[in-house]
């Protein structure tokens, strides 16, 4: 009987397997298909975690280039390893005005001799006492002193007037007297060989750092005029910008000036007078008035609090903003996203980001020459991590454009005039007309905003006024009512 029965048994498992065939295949593919998946999103997990360490890298280097380019001075003493000692001196000019001031220079007599090449009949040079301080400060060109001195330099040098010689002549008809300090140590900079964007560059954070490396590649080409010319336009449609900023915000801060101010002398001298007529009345105060009763006696007693909290509180935010770099991102992020405003800084960065980039561009900037530039002269923490992403798209072989895509804080019109200078090779050239554009259209918001915000402030102050001569006035209709 066993062995009748071998042959059934045999059959059975055969076609037991054969059926059961299809289940180990699905089964076989169902955990190859998770382990795939979970590779996968292993490999995603890292991938991602490996762009944001080369991200926060990237950053990290943009903030130490930033920081280097402060520095710079001086590290320039210490490769120099020249002993520099300061003297005050007292000079007469060729049109007999005696000028005072400071330089600095390894000894007394080579800072008399360089005054008197310069033309000046020394008076007295005499080394600096610990006291001695200067009165001027700061001495950085803007954006208007930086138009008229590249439109006078690089005219003078079209004149055939030598680079020096032209340097003199700026320092000379300069009104201010810390950059004319600036001016003399450029001279003398040149006086020793160096080139002009070295000698720049050693003034510290005095020229900007796009100016020094434009020079820098003027000197390269040879073309140093047209740069200058260059740069010049730059600045004038910089300081066009700036000014048509300043003008539509000056009226709304004297209106909140004037608001404040009257709000402050209405609570600190009128209403106190107020509050005593009412209590000797008897007089039923509403809560408005209450309100405007408790302001004022808070401020009146304690007026000191009131300054020190205003004054701690806008420090405290400055220093927070100038210092700590998530604190400065959160407050762009928010002015960002508000109406209007987040239109104004948009257009304003993508101009400026556009129009240094077609400069650098233009005149042979190598592209990761330009973005290390780039991030130096903004002072978004927005757009300093849009140029490190493009430097890390750039280090990965990727285009410029990638960087930019689907970016909330870059419009899409932009985008695509990049995508589109890509493609063609007219990246400078497309970089310009996008500048010209968003310049266009930042001024004409601008003005817009100044329309708007002019009857809005003036809404607002009547508000403030006539809510509290509201609570002053209310009570008083009570005692009227009590006298008849």
């Amino acid at each position: 009987m066993e062995a009748l029965a071998m042959p059934f048994i045999f059959i059975y498992h055969v076609v037991r397997y054969i059926l059961l065939t299809p289940k180990r295949i699905l089964n076989y593919a169902h955990t190859g298909f998770l382990s795939i998946i979970d590779k996968l999103s292993r490999g995603k997990v890292t991938e991602k975690r490996q762009a944001k360490k080369d991200e926060d890298k990237a950053i990290l280097k943009v903030e130490s280039m930033m920081n280097a380019s402060k520095l710079n001075a001086k590290e320039q003493i210490v490769l120099d390893k020249e002993p520099v000692s300061s003297f005050r001196y007292k000079v007469k000019g060729s049109n007999g005005k005696i000028i005072s001031g400071t330089f600095e220079g390894p000894n007394k007599d080579e800072v008399k001799f360089f005054l008197q090449n310069e033309g000046y009949e020394v008076i007295e040079v005499v080394p600096r006492k610990f006291y001695d301080v200067d009165i001027n400060i700061g001495g950085k060109f803007t954006a208007a002193d930086l138009s008229f001195s590249l439109t006078q330099l690089s005219t003078y040098l079209k004149a055939g007037i030598a680079l020096i010689d032209s340097v003199r002549i700026l320092e000379k008809q300069s009104e201010k007297a810390e950059q004319r300090k600036i001016y003399q140590k450029v001279v003398y900079e040149l006086l020793k060989g160096q080139d002009l964007s070295t000698a720049m560059e050693k003034q510290g954070d005095k020229f900007p750092t796009l100016l020094v490396n434009m020079i820098k590649t003027a000197e390269l080409t040879g073309d140093l005029t047209s740069v200058l010319d260059d740069m010049a336009d730059y600045y004038t449609s910089k300081e066009e910008t700036r000014k048509a900023m300043v003008s539509a915000m000056t009226y709304p801060i004297i209106v909140l000036c004037i608001a404040i101010g009257v709000v402050i002398f209405i609570l600190v001298s009128i209403v106190p007078s107020f509050v005593s007529m009412y209590e000797d009345n008897d007089a039923e105060i509403p809560a408005i008035t209450t309100f405007v009763m408790a302001a004022s006696d808070f401020i009146v007693n304690h007026y000191m609090i009131v300054i020190l909290v205003v004054g701690i509180s806008v420090g405290a935010f400055v220093f927070l903003y100038k210092k700590i770099r998530g604190f400065r991102k959160n407050v762009q992020l928010v002015l960002m996203h508000i109406p209007v405003a987040s239109q104004i800084i948009i257009y304003s960065e993508v101009y400026n980001f556009t129009k240094t980039f077609a400069s650098l561009l233009n005149h042979g900037v190598f592209i990761t020459d330009s973005m290390e530039v780039l991030a130096k002269i903004t002072n978004n923490e927005i757009y300093k991590e849009l140029v490190a992403k493009t430097i890390i798209n750039l280090n990965k072989g990727a285009n410029i454009s990638e960087s930019f895509k689907g970016s909330w804080a870059f419009p899409v019109a932009a985008y695509e005039m990049i995508v589109t200078g890509e493609k063609t090779g007219q990246l400078g050239l497309m970089m310009e007309k996008v500048a010209n554009y968003y310049q266009v259209l930042h001024k004409t918001l601008v003005k817009q905003m100044q329309s708007f915000i002019e009857p809005l402030m003036i809404a607002f102050l009547a508000l403030i006024v006539g809510t509290i001569l509201l609570a002053v006035v209310v009570p008083m209709f009570d005692i009227y009512g009590k006298i008849q």
